[in-house]
């Protein structure tokens, strides 16, 4: 599957907020009730500033995860979705290898 650019398809909930040539630092801002749209990600560590309660489609299937504030994950590339079924706002901060996407 093709690099969808999470800042590009859910500028409502993703926005950049550092780059250079080795990394990308994305902020995540997904409010209660609320569903970003499918996206990608190369190698990612998250930092949850504020966890909560969500449901993240991978595919035809879906996983329910409750993160706490303060953790910290690290996941390969992956295409998912993120879905808020929590009552707090989840608060995060990506770091990703940069990847250039201009050729895509």
């Amino acid at each position: 599957m093709a690099y969808v650019d999470p800042c590009e398809v859910s500028p409502d909930y993703y926005r950049k907020i550092f780059e250079n040539e080795t990394l990308r630092v994305v902020e995540m801002t997904l409010p209660p009730g609320h569903m970003d749209t499918q996206h990608s990600h190369p190698d990612e560590t998250v930092y949850f500033i504020r966890g909560g309660k969500a449901r993240i489609h991978v595919g035809d299937d879906a996983m329910e995860a409750e993160t706490p504030d303060g953790h910290v994950m690290h996941h390969e590339a992956w295409t998912h979705t993120v879905e808020n079924i929590g009552d707090t706002t989840i608060h995060a901060v990506i770091f990703e290898p940069h990847m250039d996407t201009s050729h895509l």
